[in-house]
């Protein structure tokens, strides 16, 4: 699907994936991968987004996120999960909608999805030093994770980045508690 013009910042809502947003997610991945580019990481900034079937399996899982405005996604959130956590696949946020708080927003959906389901913690890997990468998860309270620390499934996952050649760039595996606080009602309802 064309990537359609962005207009300036309007009331975004943070909601559960539906079908009909699957089609407009794959632009706001590729936006939001353009920055990679400034970094010298342009293998990244050019890489495929995720195939619609993975994200259509997501949602029907119950296991996606989106930020909208009045028209479409502008940011979305996929979860899985890998020993017994709730693990973060894929966070994405168009550009012309970042420093708005939506990355947390969406972070906290899936806390709150964990939370229902009695999961100790959230998971994610991510990009060591790219600045919107660990360093905006470490303040959000995500911590490092040795790899001995690493269950068998995030293992896996870090193999696997590593065979897909993200290892060109160092990595990490984080984790985060699962803190108190309300249940989500929005959220969907799917393991």
């Amino acid at each position: 699907m064309p990537e359609r013009p962005r207009p300036a910042p309007v009331a975004v809502a943070v909601r559960p994936m539906v079908a009909s947003d699957v089609p407009f997610l794959p632009a706001v991945e590729r936006a939001a991968g353009l920055a990679f580019r400034e970094l010298g990481m342009a293998a990244i900034a050019d890489d495929e987004p995720l195939p619609l079937s993975v994200l259509a399996a997501s949602c029907a899982a119950g296991r996606g996120w989106v930020a909208s405005d009045e028209a479409a996604p502008v940011a979305y959130l996929l979860l899985a999960v890998v020993d017994g956590a709730a693990h973060i696949e894929q966070v994405s946020v168009h550009p012309g909608y970042a420093r708005q708080g939506l990355g947390r927003r969406l972070i906290d959906e899936a806390e709150a999805w964990a939370r229902l389901r009695s999961m100790p913690s959230l998971t994610l890997t991510t990009f060591r030093d790219v600045p919107w990468n660990a360093p905006y998860y470490r303040r959000l309270g995500f911590a490092d994770l040795a790899e001995a620390d690493l269950g068998p499934g995030l293992a896996a996952v870090r193999r696997h980045e590593a065979e897909a050649g993200l290892e060109a760039w160092p990595r990490v595996a984080m984790r985060r508690a699962v803190r108190a606080g309300p249940a989500c009602s929005p959220c969907g309802d799917g393991v």
